[in-house]
C-alpha cells in the first residue's frame, strides 16, 4: 500500500523528511476494523511527533490521526461495523497513522461518518471535536444549559477552536468569548457562533468589562497557555475552572490557590493509549457529532484543502501548521 512515512525524527527542512513510501497492507485482529483511507486532515499533533519521536530502526514512522474511509475487513471480536461502513475516526498515537491507504483502527474510537458531508469535510472535524467536546463535558463539566455563565477560549480560531466554540453554544447555551488575532480570524470565530470575541494580545480583563462581562466562570487554553496564565487567571471568577490542550514548558500553578481555581488538562489519546474502561465513549462522541452534522447544527471547520495526500503536500501543510497562521484545519483527499 502506499503510505507516506519518515525514519528520523527531524525539523523541517532536514534532508530526511517525509517520503512516498509503500509498506504492507495490515491484517485486523479481535476489535480492529481495516480501512481504506478516502480523506485525512493534518494536525498539529503530526508537527509534534515527526519533530521529537523518530521510528524503529529499519522502519518507517507513519503519521496521521483524523481520516475517513471505508471499512474492508473486520476482526474477530468487532460488533459495530461491517465491510463497506464508511467511518470516520482519530485514531491512536501508539499505532500506525493515516497517511497510508490502509489503516487498522479499533472500532471503539470510530463512528459512521456524517452522510451531509464530503470525505474531505468530514475528516476535518474527529481530532478536534474529541477534543473540545471531551474539554468542555468530560473534564469542565459543562451542563446543557450554562446560559448563566461564560467561557473564555483562548486561541479559538484553530482546529479545536473552531469546533469547540460551535458545541459550546449548540450543546450548553453558554456565553462564548473568543480570542483572536488577526481581523480574517476574528471573523471566522463570529460566523461559527462566538457572541463575542477579544484580543489575545491584549489584557482580557479590560476587554470583558467593555462587554459587561465581569469575569468568566471557564477558560478553554488552546494555546500559549503559559504566555497567557496571568491574564486567564485575572479573567476567571473565583471557583472557576481552566482547561487546556497545549504543552507550555512552565507557568506557576500557584496562581490558581487565591481564587481556587481548579486545573484540567485534556488529551484525547489517553483513553486508547490507556484502553480506559470508557473508551467506546469515543465511538459514542463521534455518532452524536455526526447526527449533530446531519441536522445542520454543526458544520464542518475545513478552510485549506491541499489536495492528494503525497508527501508533498503533507510536508506543505506541516509548513501552514508550524507558521501559527492556519485557520480552521487542512485537508487532503485521495491517493
Amino acid at each position: 500500500m502506499k503510505a507516506i512515512g519518515y525514519q528520523q525524527a527531524h525539523a523541517l527542512g532536514a534532508a530526511n523528511s517525509l517520503v512516498d513510501i509503500e509498506l504492507p497492507t495490515p491484517s485486523p485482529a479481535t476489535h480492529d476494523i481495516l480501512v481504506k483511507v478516502s480523506a485525512i486532515s493534518v494536525n498539529p499533533v503530526d508537527t509534534k511527533i515527526r519533530t521529537n519521536a523518530s521510528a524503529e530502526a529499519g522502519s518507517y514512522k507513519v503519521l496521521g490521526w483524523d481520516a475517513v474511509g471505508t471499512v474492508t475487513a473486520v476482526g474477530s471480536e468487532v460488533s459495530l461495523f461491517s465491510v463497506g461502513d464508511r467511518v470516520w475516526y482519530a485514531g491512536d498515537l501508539t499505532r500506525p497513522g493515516s497517511n497510508a491507504e490502509y489503516q487498522l483502527v479499533d472500532e471503539r474510537i470510530a463512528a459512521a461518518a456524517p452522510t451531509s458531508l464530503s470525505d474531505a469535510e468530514a475528516a476535518a472535524l474527529p481530532l478536534t471535536t474529541l477534543t473540545a467536546w471531551e474539554l468542555l463535558f468530560d473534564r469542565l463539566q459543562l451542563s446543557d444549559d450554562e446560559s448563566a455563565k461564560s467561557i473564555l477560549v483562548v486561541g479559538a480560531a484553530g482546529g479545536v477552536g473552531s469546533i469547540l466554540v460551535q458545541l459550546a453554544k449548540k450543546l450548553s447555551k453558554i456565553t462564548v468569548i473568543a480570542t483572536a488575532g488577526r481581523e480574517a480570524s476574528k471573523q471566522w470565530l463570529l460566523e461559527l457562533g462566538a457572541d463575542h470575541v477579544i484580543d489575545h494580545h491584549q489584557d482580557f480583563t479590560p476587554q470583558l468589562q467593555v462587554l459587561g462581562i465581569d469575569g468568566v466562570n471557564y477558560v478553554a487554553s488552546l494555546n500559549n497557555t503559559d504566555e497567557h496564565i496571568a491574564r486567564i487567571v485575572d479573567a476567571l471568577k473565583p471557583q472557576g475552572k481552566l482547561a487546556l490542550i497545549d504543552d507550555p514548558q512552565m507557568f506557576d500553578i500557584k496562581l490558581l490557590k487565591r481564587k481556587s481555581l481548579s486545573l484540567h488538562w485534556e488529551f484525547m489519546y489517553t483513553r486508547s493509549m490507556f484502553a480506559t474502561e470508557d473508551m467506546q465513549r469515543q465511538h459514542e462522541i463521534l455518532a452524536a457529532t455526526a447526527k449533530l452534522v446531519d441536522e445542520g447544527q454543526i458544520r464542518t471547520t475545513v478552510a485549506e484543502q491541499f489536495g492528494t495526500i503525497n508527501a508533498a503536500n503533507i510536508l506543505k501543510a506541516h509548513h501552514l501548521l508550524e507558521s501559527h497562521q492556519a485557520r480552521g484545519k487542512i485537508v487532503l483527499n485521495g491517493f
